[in-house]
């Protein structure tokens, strides 16, 4: 009985062993991944007085493949740390902040929509 308790003992510590490396192995894959994916975010930096377009991912009551995400053109009124943004919608005369990740730049206004180009590929 005596050997069947050690045994067992020695099996428990094992176990509890082999859940710290787990755990510790868990943590350093999450570090890892966590570090790969803030490399590869593209920071923005926003001004005062510029138009951004506001990303809404909840946005369910036309689901369609082309209907855009984005809301129309709201202009930026401060910006705060941490990439918080304070943005002013005209039409409606609000002013809220919003998560900067969910702001995009919006170049309407400042391109000529008169000049067209085409390319044409031929094989």
């Amino acid at each position: 009985m005596a050997a069947a308790g050690e045994k067992k003992m020695l099996q428990l510590n094992e176990l509890g062993e082999f859940r710290l490396r787990a755990y510790k192995n868990n943590r350093v894959y999450k570090e890892k991944v966590k570090r790969w994916h803030d490399r590869r975010l593209v920071r923005k930096s926003f001004v005062p007085g510029q138009q951004v377009l506001l990303f809404n991912a909840r946005l369910r009551l036309f689901p369609r493949k082309l209907k855009s995400r984005c809301s129309s053109p709201f202009i930026v009124k401060a910006v705060f740390p941490h990439r918080v943004v304070e943005i002013f919608d005209k039409h409606t005369d609000q002013a809220f902040k919003v998560n900067g990740q969910r702001l995009k730049h919006y170049y309407g206004d400042t391109a000529n929509r008169e000049v067209v180009s085409a390319v044409i590929w031929t094989t």
